[in-house]
Protein backbone atom coordinates (compact mmCIF):
# COMPACT_ATOMS: atom_id res chain seq x y z
CA UNK A 1 0.00 0.00 0.00
CA UNK A 2 1.43 3.41 -0.88
CA UNK A 3 2.03 6.18 1.75
CA UNK A 4 -0.71 8.03 0.32
CA UNK A 5 -3.39 5.69 0.93
CA UNK A 6 -2.05 4.63 3.89
CA UNK A 7 -2.61 8.03 5.12
CA UNK A 8 -6.45 7.90 3.64
CA UNK A 9 -7.08 5.11 5.39
CA UNK A 10 -5.47 6.36 8.58
CA UNK A 11 -8.24 9.82 8.13
CA UNK A 12 -10.62 7.26 7.15
CA UNK A 13 -10.56 5.55 10.09
CA UNK A 14 -10.07 8.23 12.21
CA UNK A 15 -13.59 9.87 11.39
CA UNK A 16 -15.27 6.74 11.63
CA UNK A 17 -13.92 6.49 15.16
CA UNK A 18 -15.26 10.07 16.22
CA UNK A 19 -18.88 9.27 14.50
CA UNK A 20 -19.07 5.76 16.56
CA UNK A 21 -17.86 8.19 19.62
CA UNK A 22 -20.92 11.02 19.04
CA UNK A 23 -24.13 9.04 17.58
CA UNK A 24 -25.47 8.30 20.55
CA UNK A 25 -29.15 9.67 20.24
CA UNK A 26 -28.55 13.27 21.01
CA UNK A 27 -26.55 13.24 18.11
CA UNK A 28 -29.22 11.71 15.13
CA UNK A 29 -30.16 15.54 14.12
CA UNK A 30 -27.85 16.74 11.40
CA UNK A 31 -27.86 19.73 9.51
CA UNK A 32 -30.00 20.34 6.06
CA UNK A 33 -32.43 17.07 6.88
CA UNK A 34 -35.85 16.88 8.90
CA UNK A 35 -36.30 14.09 11.70
CA UNK A 36 -34.26 12.38 14.18
CA UNK A 37 -33.89 8.86 14.04
CA UNK A 38 -32.48 6.79 12.15
CA UNK A 39 -33.63 4.51 9.22
CA UNK A 40 -35.76 1.63 10.11
CA UNK A 41 -33.88 -0.74 7.52
CA UNK A 42 -30.87 -2.49 8.59
CA UNK A 43 -27.90 -0.45 7.00
CA UNK A 44 -25.07 -2.76 6.44
CA UNK A 45 -21.59 -2.28 7.39
CA UNK A 46 -19.95 -0.45 4.14
CA UNK A 47 -22.71 1.10 2.80
CA UNK A 48 -22.15 3.89 0.83
CA UNK A 49 -23.82 6.96 0.51
CA UNK A 50 -23.33 6.95 -3.54
CA UNK A 51 -24.18 11.08 -4.09
CA UNK A 52 -23.70 14.15 -2.11
CA UNK A 53 -22.21 17.88 -2.38
CA UNK A 54 -19.72 19.89 -0.64
CA UNK A 55 -20.57 23.08 -0.46
CA UNK A 56 -17.60 24.53 2.38
CA UNK A 57 -17.77 28.98 3.08
CA UNK A 58 -13.76 28.71 2.61
CA UNK A 59 -14.61 28.15 -0.89
CA UNK A 60 -16.86 30.81 -2.66
CA UNK A 61 -19.32 30.17 -5.55
CA UNK A 62 -18.66 30.42 -9.18
CA UNK A 63 -18.79 34.21 -10.13
CA UNK A 64 -22.22 34.85 -11.43
CA UNK A 65 -23.96 32.71 -9.52
CA UNK A 66 -27.71 32.85 -9.04
CA UNK A 67 -28.89 30.09 -6.67
CA UNK A 68 -28.82 29.26 -3.37
CA UNK A 69 -25.73 31.02 -1.36
CA UNK A 70 -22.64 28.81 0.35
CA UNK A 71 -23.66 27.98 3.20
CA UNK A 72 -22.08 25.30 5.87
CA UNK A 73 -22.61 21.80 4.23
CA UNK A 74 -19.02 20.91 4.96
CA UNK A 75 -17.60 17.71 5.64
CA UNK A 76 -17.98 18.31 9.56
CA UNK A 77 -21.41 18.71 9.14
CA UNK A 78 -21.97 15.73 6.77
CA UNK A 79 -20.41 13.38 9.28
CA UNK A 80 -22.78 14.22 11.50
CA UNK A 81 -25.63 13.21 8.79
CA UNK A 82 -23.56 10.33 8.31
CA UNK A 83 -23.70 9.26 12.05
CA UNK A 84 -27.51 9.53 11.53
CA UNK A 85 -28.35 7.11 8.71
CA UNK A 86 -25.67 5.25 9.47
CA UNK A 87 -23.18 4.81 5.92
CA UNK A 88 -19.86 4.77 5.88
CA UNK A 89 -18.39 5.76 2.71
CA UNK A 90 -19.28 8.41 0.07
CA UNK A 91 -19.17 9.71 -2.69
CA UNK A 92 -18.66 13.76 -3.47
CA UNK A 93 -19.84 15.59 -6.46
CA UNK A 94 -18.79 18.94 -7.54
CA UNK A 95 -22.09 20.88 -7.40
CA UNK A 96 -23.38 23.41 -9.60
CA UNK A 97 -22.75 26.13 -7.21
CA UNK A 98 -19.03 26.43 -7.85
CA UNK A 99 -18.93 25.56 -11.75
CA UNK A 100 -15.71 23.44 -12.97
CA UNK A 101 -14.00 24.92 -9.46
CA UNK A 102 -13.33 21.31 -7.95
CA UNK A 103 -10.98 22.87 -4.85
CA UNK A 104 -14.14 21.97 -2.23
CA UNK A 105 -14.62 18.41 -3.75
CA UNK A 106 -10.67 17.87 -3.56
CA UNK A 107 -10.93 19.30 0.07
CA UNK A 108 -13.49 16.56 1.42
CA UNK A 109 -11.70 13.66 -0.36
CA UNK A 110 -8.42 14.41 1.71
CA UNK A 111 -10.50 14.91 4.93
CA UNK A 112 -12.74 11.70 4.10
CA UNK A 113 -9.58 9.82 3.38
CA UNK A 114 -10.02 6.11 1.96
CA UNK A 115 -13.92 5.69 2.56
CA UNK A 116 -14.71 8.91 -0.20
CA UNK A 117 -14.99 9.12 -3.96
CA UNK A 118 -15.32 12.04 -6.37
CA UNK A 119 -17.02 13.06 -9.27
CA UNK A 120 -15.95 16.28 -10.38
CA UNK A 121 -17.41 18.72 -13.45
CA UNK A 122 -15.23 20.09 -16.12
CA UNK A 123 -15.48 22.67 -18.89
CA UNK A 124 -14.50 20.08 -21.82
CA UNK A 125 -12.54 22.67 -23.15
CA UNK A 126 -10.40 23.42 -20.34
CA UNK A 127 -9.15 20.00 -19.36
CA UNK A 128 -8.33 19.48 -15.62
CA UNK A 129 -4.57 20.16 -15.28
CA UNK A 130 -3.59 17.15 -13.10
CA UNK A 131 -5.88 14.36 -13.94
CA UNK A 132 -3.37 11.99 -12.07
CA UNK A 133 -3.48 13.48 -9.09
CA UNK A 134 -7.04 13.99 -8.75
CA UNK A 135 -7.36 10.01 -9.04
CA UNK A 136 -5.00 9.84 -6.39
CA UNK A 137 -6.87 11.86 -4.22
CA UNK A 138 -10.07 9.49 -5.11
CA UNK A 139 -11.84 11.03 -8.59
CA UNK A 140 -13.39 8.73 -10.39
CA UNK A 141 -15.20 10.72 -12.61
CA UNK A 142 -16.74 13.30 -14.42
CA UNK A 143 -20.22 14.99 -14.12
CA UNK A 144 -22.30 16.34 -16.97
CA UNK A 145 -25.26 18.02 -16.25
CA UNK A 146 -28.42 19.02 -19.01
CA UNK A 147 -30.69 20.35 -16.60
CA UNK A 148 -28.70 23.41 -15.05
CA UNK A 149 -27.16 25.94 -16.86
CA UNK A 150 -23.38 25.57 -16.30
CA UNK A 151 -20.83 29.05 -16.58
CA UNK A 152 -20.10 27.78 -20.01
CA UNK A 153 -23.08 27.69 -21.51
CA UNK A 154 -25.47 24.37 -22.18
CA UNK A 155 -23.99 21.01 -21.87
CA UNK A 156 -24.31 19.61 -25.53
CA UNK A 157 -23.63 16.15 -27.38
CA UNK A 158 -20.34 17.51 -28.41
CA UNK A 159 -19.23 18.31 -25.01
CA UNK A 160 -20.47 15.10 -23.87
CA UNK A 161 -17.94 13.66 -26.40
CA UNK A 162 -15.26 16.03 -25.41
CA UNK A 163 -15.56 14.96 -21.81
CA UNK A 164 -15.95 11.21 -22.18
CA UNK A 165 -12.27 10.94 -24.25
CA UNK A 166 -11.11 12.72 -21.11
CA UNK A 167 -13.04 10.59 -18.85
CA UNK A 168 -11.82 7.72 -20.92
CA UNK A 169 -7.80 9.09 -20.54
CA UNK A 170 -7.90 8.41 -16.58
CA UNK A 171 -10.18 5.61 -16.56
CA UNK A 172 -12.93 7.53 -15.23
CA UNK A 173 -16.40 7.27 -15.55
CA UNK A 174 -19.58 9.25 -17.53
CA UNK A 175 -22.47 10.52 -14.91
CA UNK A 176 -25.17 12.44 -16.48
CA UNK A 177 -27.74 14.69 -14.80
CA UNK A 178 -30.76 14.71 -17.61
CA UNK A 179 -34.23 14.26 -17.41
CA UNK A 180 -36.12 11.45 -19.20
CA UNK A 181 -37.16 13.22 -22.39
CA UNK A 182 -33.31 14.40 -23.02
CA UNK A 183 -31.55 10.71 -22.09
CA UNK A 184 -34.45 9.14 -25.05
CA UNK A 185 -33.10 11.76 -27.46
CA UNK A 186 -29.45 11.32 -26.28
CA UNK A 187 -29.87 7.04 -26.30
CA UNK A 188 -27.66 6.09 -29.04
CA UNK A 189 -24.90 8.56 -27.79
CA UNK A 190 -25.06 7.32 -24.15
CA UNK A 191 -24.78 4.25 -25.21
CA UNK A 192 -21.89 4.05 -27.60
CA UNK A 193 -19.74 6.38 -24.27
CA UNK A 194 -16.47 4.95 -24.10
CA UNK A 195 -16.60 5.07 -20.56
CA UNK A 196 -19.00 3.61 -17.99
CA UNK A 197 -22.37 5.44 -17.61
CA UNK A 198 -23.60 6.76 -14.24
CA UNK A 199 -27.32 8.44 -14.74
CA UNK A 200 -28.33 10.72 -11.63
CA UNK A 201 -31.94 10.83 -9.67
CA UNK A 202 -33.66 8.10 -11.19
CA UNK A 203 -32.95 9.45 -14.55
CA UNK A 204 -35.42 12.39 -13.94
CA UNK A 205 -38.28 10.45 -15.11
CA UNK A 206 -41.28 12.14 -14.26
CA UNK A 207 -44.46 9.56 -12.88
CA UNK A 208 -46.84 10.51 -15.50
CA UNK A 209 -43.87 9.55 -17.73
CA UNK A 210 -43.36 6.51 -16.46
CA UNK A 211 -44.09 4.47 -19.37
CA UNK A 212 -42.76 7.01 -21.66
CA UNK A 213 -39.96 7.18 -23.76
CA UNK A 214 -37.59 8.20 -21.28
CA UNK A 215 -38.36 5.38 -18.76
CA UNK A 216 -38.09 2.93 -21.91
CA UNK A 217 -34.19 4.08 -22.88
CA UNK A 218 -33.19 3.71 -19.87
CA UNK A 219 -34.61 0.38 -19.15
CA UNK A 220 -32.00 -0.63 -22.50
CA UNK A 221 -29.18 1.48 -21.23
CA UNK A 222 -29.31 -0.81 -18.07
CA UNK A 223 -28.83 -3.92 -20.31
CA UNK A 224 -26.06 -3.26 -22.08
CA UNK A 225 -23.66 -4.07 -19.73
CA UNK A 226 -22.11 -0.16 -19.58
CA UNK A 227 -25.03 1.94 -17.65
CA UNK A 228 -25.30 2.26 -13.84
CA UNK A 229 -28.47 4.39 -12.31
CA UNK A 230 -28.19 6.19 -9.00
CA UNK A 231 -31.34 5.57 -6.78
CA UNK A 232 -31.25 9.40 -5.41
CA UNK A 233 -33.41 12.58 -5.48
CA UNK A 234 -36.89 10.89 -5.52
CA UNK A 235 -38.01 14.62 -4.65
CA UNK A 236 -37.05 16.14 -7.80
CA UNK A 237 -39.56 14.18 -9.94
CA UNK A 238 -42.15 12.79 -7.23
CA UNK A 239 -45.56 14.95 -7.69
CA UNK A 240 -47.14 12.94 -4.44
CA UNK A 241 -44.46 14.31 -1.92
CA UNK A 242 -42.83 12.53 0.98
CA UNK A 243 -43.52 9.42 0.61
CA UNK A 244 -43.17 9.46 -3.22
CA UNK A 245 -45.20 6.10 -3.72
CA UNK A 246 -45.44 7.98 -7.09
CA UNK A 247 -42.28 6.27 -8.04
CA UNK A 248 -42.54 3.13 -6.51
CA UNK A 249 -43.19 1.58 -9.89
CA UNK A 250 -40.44 3.44 -12.03
CA UNK A 251 -37.51 2.64 -9.21
CA UNK A 252 -39.26 -1.07 -8.73
CA UNK A 253 -38.32 -1.36 -13.11
CA UNK A 254 -35.04 -0.30 -12.27
CA UNK A 255 -33.88 -2.83 -9.81
CA UNK A 256 -35.98 -5.75 -12.06
CA UNK A 257 -33.63 -4.44 -14.68
CA UNK A 258 -30.24 -4.03 -12.88
CA UNK A 259 -30.33 -4.79 -9.46
CA UNK A 260 -26.28 -4.96 -9.68
CA UNK A 261 -26.02 -2.02 -11.52
CA UNK A 262 -27.33 0.41 -8.99
CA UNK A 263 -26.38 2.72 -6.33
CA UNK A 264 -28.12 4.66 -3.27
CA UNK A 265 -27.72 8.64 -2.99
CA UNK A 266 -28.93 11.17 -0.42
CA UNK A 267 -28.32 14.09 -2.58
CA UNK A 268 -27.44 15.86 0.84
CA UNK A 269 -27.68 18.87 1.50
CA UNK A 270 -30.51 18.80 -1.24
CA UNK A 271 -29.78 21.64 -2.50
CA UNK A 272 -32.67 23.81 -4.69
CA UNK A 273 -35.18 22.58 -2.38
CA UNK A 274 -37.23 25.62 -1.91
CA UNK A 275 -39.78 23.74 0.89
CA UNK A 276 -39.54 21.67 3.91
CA UNK A 277 -36.47 19.55 3.64
CA UNK A 278 -36.83 15.52 3.42
CA UNK A 279 -36.25 13.43 5.95
CA UNK A 280 -33.07 11.23 4.80
CA UNK A 281 -33.59 8.12 7.19
CA UNK A 282 -36.79 7.92 4.93
CA UNK A 283 -35.09 8.04 1.82
CA UNK A 284 -33.04 5.56 2.40
CA UNK A 285 -36.23 3.56 3.85
CA UNK A 286 -37.42 3.92 0.27
CA UNK A 287 -35.18 0.86 -0.33
CA UNK A 288 -37.49 -1.15 1.54
CA UNK A 289 -40.36 -0.65 -0.95
CA UNK A 290 -38.12 -0.76 -4.03
CA UNK A 291 -35.62 -3.47 -3.32
CA UNK A 292 -37.75 -5.61 -1.04
CA UNK A 293 -35.17 -8.70 -1.01
CA UNK A 294 -32.29 -7.61 1.79
CA UNK A 295 -29.74 -9.38 -0.43
CA UNK A 296 -30.70 -7.14 -3.13
CA UNK A 297 -30.31 -3.90 -0.94
CA UNK A 298 -26.89 -5.00 0.28
CA UNK A 299 -25.47 -5.17 -3.49
CA UNK A 300 -27.26 -1.17 -3.68
CA UNK A 301 -25.49 -0.39 -0.85
CA UNK A 302 -22.37 -2.08 -0.69
CA UNK A 303 -21.32 -4.35 -3.50
CA UNK A 304 -22.06 -2.37 -6.47
CA UNK A 305 -20.44 0.90 -5.24
CA UNK A 306 -17.40 -1.22 -3.75
CA UNK A 307 -17.05 -2.12 -7.26
CA UNK A 308 -18.13 1.26 -9.47
CA UNK A 309 -15.90 3.40 -7.58
CA UNK A 310 -13.14 0.70 -6.28
CA UNK A 311 -13.29 1.29 -3.16
CA UNK A 312 -11.00 -0.87 -0.95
Amino acid sequence: MSADLSRRALIGGAGLAVLGACAGPSRLTSPFSVGAGPPALRVPRGACDSHIHIIDPRFPAVPGWKGEPVNDASVAAYRRFQARIGTQRVVVVTPSTYGADNRATLDALDQFGAGARGVIVIDSDAPPADPAGMTARGVRGIRVNFVSPQPWGKSDPRRLMATARIAAAQGWHIQIYARGPQIAEMEALLAALPVPLMIDHLGAVAPADGDGAGHAAILRLLANGRTWLKLSGAYISSVSGPDYHDLDGIAQSYVRAGPDRLVWGSDWPHRGQTGRLPDDAALLDLLGRWAPDAAVRDRILVDTPKRFYGFD
